[in-house]
């Protein structure tokens, strides 16, 4: 995880954390020589950031896939090369393409051992219990605000079949271990994490009884979600591990676009007409 803002990584990541694809990738550099880069590109490398590859984009751009340390970018660079684009890039049928790039150009992770762990993980599961048409897991944390949209954009598609189970984590500040070790320490578990999202306040301090946990085991549990949701390359809530059809596990790490939750979920787009999410078409 890349957290210190000394971290030779970090101008990508605080310039547009959305860019961050999660993806470890191996192989030979097949661009040109650091020489003949941009001037962006150059000043990233001498930070001690490595090109994987480039590759040629949408509307004459070109596409640099960019790791240190495990985490990796891409971003484009103008036909002239004087401006660089960091974040989605969005075709006109609005359609994301980083995925796409990232799948195209470069080897992806194999999360196989490490979805098996999270299908043993402590979760919350929402919606279709029995027989669910899809299954997603969604790391969160309990002072998320992006995970509590995130929670609202998927209602319509739970009552359409899908299969939510919640990961708690805390990553966001004091207050996150003991709001989720609520949750996780309740009678029920699915009542006490709607009725935290139903009540949800930016900044909410404790309520009642959401002091220090009280389970030690519990609280051990939280953490070791944690763990795993690096394991999974996520550095922010909310983060998204599913499988398609063809049983390949994917990863999505942040709030995702409403036209993206049809082909995370496998399932028809719902009507979603919340005035909280329209920023998220």
């Amino acid at each position: 995880m890349l957290n210190s803002p000394s971290h030779p990584f970090s101008f990508l990541k605080r310039i547009a954390p959305t860019a961050l694809i999660g993806l470890a990738f191996f192989g030979a550099n097949n661009a040109a020589s650091a020489a003949d880069y941009p001037k962006q590109i150059q000043a990233a490398v001498a930070r001690g950031i490595k090109v994987v590859k480039t590759f040629p984009a949408v509307s004459s751009l070109t596409g640099w896939v960019l790791s240190q340390g495990g985490q990796s970018s891409i971003v484009y660079t103008t036909p002239d090369g004087k401006t660089m684009l960091v974040g989605e890039v969005i075709d006109e049928n609005g359609k994301p393409l980083n995925a796409q790039y990232a799948s195209q150009f470069a080897p992806q992770p194999d999360y196989a051992a490490s979805f098996q762990e999270l299908e043993r993980a402590d979760n919350v599961v929402e919606g279709s219990l029995k027989n669910p048409k899809s299954v997603l897991y969604v790391f969160f944390d309990a002072n998320c605000p992006f995970c509590h949209f995130t929670w609202k954009a998927l209602q319509p598609y739970e009552k359409a079949g899908l299969q939510v189970r919640w990961i708690p984590v805390a990553v966001l500040g004091e207050t996150s271990l003991p709001k989720a070790a609520a949750i996780m320490a309740a009678k029920d578990k699915t009542s006490a994490f709607r009725a935290m999202q139903e009540q949800y306040r930016l900044g909410a301090p404790l309520a009642q009884g959401q002091g220090a946990p009280s389970k030690p085991e519990v609280a051990e549990k939280i953490r070791k979600n944690g763990e795993l949701m690096e394991k999974f390359s996520i550095d922010g809530t909310p983060g998204i591990v599913w499988k398609d059809s063809g049983g390949k596990v994917h990863v999505k790490g942040g709030m995702p676009r409403l036209s993206e939750i049809p082909r995370i979920t496998g399932l028809p787009e719902q009507k979603i007409d919340d005035p909280e999410l329209q920023k998220f078409r």
